[in-house]
């Protein structure tokens, strides 16, 4: 009888995290960071079905890198977890941490079992608080473990070098146009040190604005709208967006809640949940 080949547990993980992080840099990257106004989000996408960038709940977005099919599996069992949460207690309840903890969770079991490969996927899962100091941003790679990130953080691709060049060149109280711009330029940026032109096509952009009225903070910017604000010299934000753009852009947000988790998309003015007893 063949004596079966022995593997140390150190060195299986090794494997494992190894063949997670080939897979997860295959993948175009995605920026993350603070603006005055909110929080930003910009991908590398020329795809306008497969997002990135998606709503999970009021003040919450998930942005992602790696395999669509299983981070989209992991971003619709967010969507279930916010929305049950939500309504057995209260919408304050639903916070960016206690989602992260729940996709920590799912992570760590997955690539810590031997019975299926680890997911091939980088989170990251945002809110946005009253003010820049109350907003939060949680980095959730492969293994499950979780990275409280501050300022601005990337994902996918060469992210260690777009980081870089995002920590030089982002500060606070930066307006939306100059903070999509930066994102624009860290994305562009090879690994040689070269620099490719990105247009609008090429990006998927979304924002949680704390200022927006709506109990639901999430839109999507599009169209000639992305167009003007990679164009403006950084001195006024969104503010020239057309109306019909916003409306489309708010649209296609609320359109990713609740309702692509088999389940009713709440409108922003639903009550709250009732406390049980």
């Amino acid at each position: 009888m063949s004596t079966p080949f022995y593997v140390s547990p150190q060195q299986a993980m090794a494997d494992r995290a190894e063949y997670a992080r080939k897979g997860i840099a295959r993948g175009r990257s995605v920026v993350v960071l603070q603006y005055s106004d909110g929080i930003l989000f910009v991908a590398e996408n020329p795809s306008r079905a497969l997002h990135k960038v998606s709503e999970i709940y009021d003040r919450i977005a998930f942005a992602a890198v790696g395999k669509y099919n299983e981070f989209e599996n992991l971003r619709i069992g967010g969507v279930r977890y916010a929305d049950l949460r939500g309504y057995t207690y209260d919408r304050e309840d639903v916070t960016a941490r206690g989602l992260a903890n729940v996709y920590a969770q799912t992570l760590g079991t997955i690539f810590s079992s031997g019975a299926e490969k680890p997911y091939e996927v980088e989170l990251i899962v945002a809110e946005v608080g009253e003010t820049p100091a109350d907003d939060q941003i949680f980095r959730l790679p492969h293994d499950g473990s979780i990275v409280d990130e501050h300022g601005s953080v990337a994902v996918g691709g060469n992210s260690d070098q777009i980081s870089t060049y995002l920590d030089q060149r982002h500060r606070e109280g930066m307006t939306l146009a100059e903070g999509l711009k930066l994102a624009a330029e860290s994305l562009a940026r090879d690994n040689n040190g070269g620099e490719r032109e990105l247009t609008s096509k090429q990006l998927e952009v979304a924002v949680l604005d704390r200022n927006r009225p709506q109990q639901r903070k999430f839109r999507r910017i599009l169209g000639s709208q992305l167009s003007r604000l990679l164009e403006e010299d950084g001195e006024a934000g969104a503010s020239g967006a057309d109306d019909a753009e916003d409306a489309a852009a708010d649209a296609d947000g609320g359109a990713e809640g609740a309702a692509t988790a088999d389940g009713p998309a709440k409108k922003p003015g639903d009550e709250p949940g009732k406390k049980k007893k």
